[in-house]
């Protein structure tokens, strides 16, 4: 930052080493040296990938799977939702696959030792409501049935049984009342703090934007998906939306039939893994999509990440 340049290199060095000592331990987080890219590629919105092969195969191959699996826990007195899966099948996936819960920070790739979820959920569809973010923690060894019970508790007291707004709301609400040429001082701020890893971590824990992924359900707003920009402010590496369904033709045994598909977008930040192994990933996810029963079991023992 500009108002930072004035300070000397010895001065400056010495603020970052006795900040660090007072915010020491803020965040459980392993520095990884397998990538080269956030040198070449500084700022996330320049690397990020638009998955749109991924959107178009999950949306065939795993919406029949989705609706009868649906279909079958809502016989079983289970209500769940698109929302509810997907959100199981990526937390599941990032266990697996746990390059993909990595962050690039000033030129260094670290990586989580939970996963986060975050997402926005509107109490009505009305053009005045006022939104709420969610974010969330899970271990990734949590069933979809567990995970189920957290979402729908972390909604119903945003929602129907909200008294007050949460402390990530409080934290956003905070800072764009801040006026103009202040806000961007204070986030400016932020973001230097953030880069040499002395962001308080009680800022950390109520930021949504501090998140293994962020999911956006625009199905329930009866339109599209997107593809989603990623934040520079955060640690944010992967955005998800879910679109509405809509009928496209398809070619099924020589004829062209219509089948109704479901819109899923994925951007990403490419600076942390590798081409193949996030292709890996993706092929896990698809598997889970075809068969989200897979996610009633707990998983034994998720995946390290690389020494």
């Amino acid at each position: 930052s500009s108002y930072l340049s004035v300070l000397s290199p010895t001065l400056l060095s010495s603020l970052i080493t006795i900040t660090k000592q007072l915010f020491r331990n803020n965040r459980s987080l392993r520095r990884i040296y397998s990538s080269n890219a956030p040198h070449f590629i500084k700022r996330g919105f320049f690397s990020a990938n638009w998955e749109r092969d991924f959107c178009n195969k999950i949306k065939k191959e795993n919406k029949k799977a989705l609706c009868k699996y649906i279909k079958e826990k809502e016989a079983e007195g289970i209500k769940l939702g698109y929302m509810h899966i997907f959100i199981a099948g990526i937390v599941r996936m990032l266990a697996l696959k746990p390059r993909l819960n990595r962050f690039v920070m000033n030129g260094h790739v670290y990586a989580r030792p939970k996963i986060w979820v975050s997402f926005v959920v509107h109490p009505e569809l009305h053009v005045d409501d006022e939104e709420t973010t969610i974010k969330l923690c899970f271990e990734g060894t949590e069933t979809i049935l567990e995970i189920a019970e957290t979402i729908n508790k972390a909604i119903e007291k945003e929602t129907t049984k909200r008294v007050d707004k949460n402390g990530t709301d409080k934290l956003v609400h905070l800072l764009t009342a801040i006026p103009g040429p202040i806000l961007s001082l204070v986030v400016n701020t932020l973001m230097w703090m953030d880069r040499h890893n002395i962001m308080p971590k009680s800022i950390i824990d109520l930021s949504p934007f501090h998140t293994s992924f962020f999911i956006t359900n625009l199905k329930s707003l009866g339109i599209n998906h997107i593809y989603h920009h990623t934040y520079e402010f955060g640690t944010t590496g992967l955005f998800f939306a879910i679109g509405k369904e809509k009928i496209i033709p398809v070619m099924h045994k020589g004829e062209v039939v219509p089948e109704k598909h479901m819109g899923f977008g994925l951007v990403s930040d490419e600076r942390f893994c590798d081409g193949l192994y996030f292709a890996m990933a993706l092929r896990e996810l698809r598997k889970i999509m075809r068969n989200p029963a897979v996610l009633e079991k707990p998983l034994e023992k998720k995946v390290e990440d690389v020494k």
